[in-house]
């Protein structure tokens, strides 16, 4: 497949389709990033612990708890180390800090290649694609 950009008198029709076969392509290339694959194993094994299960479902709990007691004006000091604790707990299980470091290094490579794809959009192509709402 060419990487070629189509002549400026092409058919909208068919620069279109080009634009969604390179996309295509372009997520085909990510899903064989070596860091991409360490990522899905890293997720599988987490997904397989059931030490790691356990400390997500008791950490989900507890930031459930957290949030409601916050929006209803009871979250306290004690309340908010207690959800520290438990997330701390969670990222030292090995399996979970092993895919939180490969998570972190494929989303710098993914804002590396949003970089890229946005240098000659007028907009942070990542942003506008990934999402309606910023934090």
């Amino acid at each position: 497949m060419s990487l070629e950009p189509e002549s400026e008198t092409s058919d909208p029709a068919t620069t279109g389709d080009r634009v969604d076969e390179l996309a295509t392509a372009f997520g085909e290339a990510i899903a064989e990033l070596p860091v991409y694959q360490r990522f899905v194993e890293a997720k599988e094994a987490v997904e397989n612990d059931e030490e790691a299960q356990e400390a997500i479902q008791e950490f989900e709990q507890i930031r459930e708890e957290f949030q409601l007691a916050r929006q209803t004006g009871r979250a306290s000091q004690e309340d908010l180390r207690q959800l520290q604790n438990a997330q701390e707990e969670l990222h030292e299980i090995p399996v979970m800090s092993d895919y939180l470091a490969v998570q972190n290094e494929l989303e710098l490579r993914l804002q590396e290649l949003n970089e890229i794809v946005s240098e000659d959009l007028a907009v942070d192509f990542g942003q506008k694609a990934g999402g309606c709402c910023e934090d």
